[in-house]
């Protein structure tokens, strides 16, 4: 199978499962979309790296690979549909009774965003959140590229009036704050809301929190 020699594995992979799926890890029985899967690798190099374990069912039932070939969708997943290209690290683990289980590991991305190619042939960035897999949003995207330009992000350093007073709000408040809010309460353009947070996100003064239905708000990084 690719050349990959089988560990023995049983116990430890026996933990992995008994863990379920959270915000490193994803079960994987079959897989037949390299789109699909490349949502996975993005979500996982945008946050803090994860592992698939292929031929786990979704009920954590050690089914085994049924097919090579699902090595090379990953492959394809994260070398043709993710931008820029992922590497992936697998390792066979013989789990008994001949049943193979794979596990491909992501890094955390080198340089974010990583976009996939996603099933409606558009470049999205996703983020790992608990267990799902969640398209990112637009200002993280744009606080991750700035964090690549530290000559511009550190700007921020030199913190305004309206920079203290986005802390001060999130300080107060006891729920975080969509960017709109922050608009409002601040009394500035939207556009200028957009920015001040990004900045700080890049720099890790504030913070982006999911809170249900594809939504991010803004609160104090801890």
């Amino acid at each position: 199978m690719k050349d990959l020699s089988r560990l023995k594995g049983k116990y430890y992979i026996e933990d992995l499962v008994a863990q379920g799926e959270h915000e490193s890890q994803d079960f994987k029985f079959m897989i037949s979309d390299a789109r699909k899967i490349a949502r996975s690798i993005s979500a996982f190099a945008n946050h803090g790296g994860g592992r698939l374990l292929i031929g786990v069912k979704d009920n954590g039932v050690l089914a085994g690979v049924r097919n090579e070939e699902d090595i090379y969708v990953v492959e394809q997943a994260a070398e043709r549909y993710c931008n820029p290209p992922q590497h992936v690290e697998f390792t066979a683990f013989n789990v008994g009774a001949g049943t193979t289980v794979i596990r491909a590991e992501i890094a955390k991305a080198v340089r974010r965003p990583v976009f996939a190619n996603d099933t409606d042939r558009r470049w999205k960035a996703f983020y790992r959140v608990a267990d799902e897999n969640i398209v990112a949003h637009p200002l993280m995207i744009k606080a991750w590229q700035l964090a690549e330009a530290p000559d511009e992000a550190s700007a921020l350093f030199a913190m305004s009036h309206i920079e203290s007073g986005l802390l001060d709000l999130l300080e107060q408040s006891q729920q975080p704050l969509s960017a709109r809010d922050i608009a409002l309460q601040l009394h500035i353009p939207a556009r200028s809301a957009d920015d001040i947070i990004a900045k700080m996100a890049a720099v890790g003064i504030v913070e982006f929190r999911y809170t249900g239905n594809g939504e991010f708000k803004i609160t104090r990084a801890e």
